[in-house]
C-alpha cells in the first residue's frame, strides 16, 4: 500500500477537545493540514478563535466550539451538533486536561511540602479527576454514541507516561487520573471492537505546552528536564504530531487498545 493510501484522513469528521493550544492543537493541526475536517473543542474562547483562525488561513476546514469538558451535558450537546453537521463522526480525540500540580520533588531533588499527599486539597483532587479522568469517560461515551451506528470509529485518549510509573516533580492527583485513563482506553477498546470502533492513547512525555500554567515553558525548567533525555531535548508540540496522525489512518487500522508512549526515551532514563 502506498502511503498516500495508508496515512489518507481526507474528509474524516474529527472533533479535538482542549484543541486551542498545546497538543491537541498539534493533532488538530496534522488532521486538518491532511484534509480532515475538524472542529476544536475548548474552554477558552481567545485561544479557541485564535487556533480556529490559525487553521482556516493554513486552508484547513476547521470550526470551533466553545465547551468545558466537566459540564457533561454541554459536551454531548457539542457531540450532538458536530455529528449533525458533518453527518457523521469519524474521528474524536480526547486530549483536554490541567496539570496535576506539584510533585513532592522540586527539580532540584528537595522535598516540596506544596506537593505533599497531606497537603493536596480535596478540591483540587476532585478538579483533576474530573478534567483529566471524568470527561475522558463522557468524551468516549460520546463518541461511541456516534459511532456505534455506522460500525466504525478512531477514538485517542491523551495520557501520559505518569499513568504507568511513579513521579516525582508531577502532582499524585495527574499520576492518579491518567492512569485511570490509560486503562479506561484498554477497557473502552476491548467493548467497542466488536463495533470496529478502535481506542488507542498517545502516552507523551514531559512537552513543553500551557499546562500547569505554562510552567515547561520556561527555559531553565526545560534545561532542568533535557538532562533527563536520552535525546537531550524535551519534547514540543509537534513531536506528536506524526503519531497522532497514524492512530487516526488506515496505517493503524489493526491497533487498539495500544498506549504509545512518545516520550524522546525520557522513561528509559539519562544517557550520557
Amino acid at each position: 500500500m502506498k502511503t498516500g493510501d495508508l496515512f489518507d484522513v481526507r474528509g474524516l469528521a474529527t472533533i479535538v477537545t482542549g484543541g486551542g493550544s498545546g497538543i491537541g492543537l498539534a493533532c488538530a493541526e496534522a488532521m486538518a493540514d491532511n484534509g480532515a475536517r475538524v472542529t476544536l473543542m475548548d474552554i477558552d474562547a481567545a485561544r479557541l478563535d485564535a487556533a480556529v483562525a490559525r487553521l482556516r488561513d493554513a486552508g484547513g476546514d476547521v470550526r470551533g466550539a466553545m465547551v468545558d469538558v466537566t459540564d457533561r451535558a454541554g459536551l454531548n450537546r457539542a457531540f450532538d451538533e458536530t455529528a449533525a453537521h458533518y453527518g457523521r463522526l469519524d474521528v474524536v480525540f480526547a486530549n483536554a486536561g490541567i496539570g496535576g500540580g506539584p510533585g513532592f520533588l522540586a527539580l532540584d531533588g528537595a522535598r516540596n511540602p506544596a506537593g505533599a499527599i497531606e497537603s493536596i486539597a480535596e478540591e483540587f483532587w476532585d478538579r483533576v479527576l474530573a478534567m483529566d479522568l471524568t470527561s475522558v469517560f463522557t468524551t468516549i461515551r460520546a463518541a461511541a454514541r456516534h459511532m456505534k451506528s455506522r460500525n466504525a470509529g478512531r477514538i485517542i485518549v491523551t495520557t501520559s507516561i505518569s499513568a504507568g510509573k511513579t513521579e516525582l516533580h508531577v502532582g499524585t492527583p495527574y499520576v492518579a487520573a491518567k492512569a485511570g485513563s490509560a486503562q479506561l482506553v484498554r477497557q473502552a477498546a476491548h467493548e467497542l471492537a466488536g463495533y470496529n470502533i478502535l481506542v488507542n492513547a498517545i502516552a507523551p512525555g514531559p512537552v513543553a505546552t500551557n499546562i500547569s500554567g505554562g510552567r515547561l515553558q520556561d527555559p531553565a525548567v526545560q534545561a532542568s528536564f533535557a538532562r533527563l533525555f536520552p535525546l537531550h531535548r524535551m519534547g514540543n508540540t509537534d513531536d506528536i504530531q506524526g503519531i497522532a496522525l497514524f492512530l487516526a489512518s488506515p496505517a493503524s487500522r489493526f491497533v487498539t487498545g495500544a498506549q504509545i508512549v512518545v516520550d524522546g526515551g525520557y522513561t528509559l532514563g539519562a544517557a550520557d
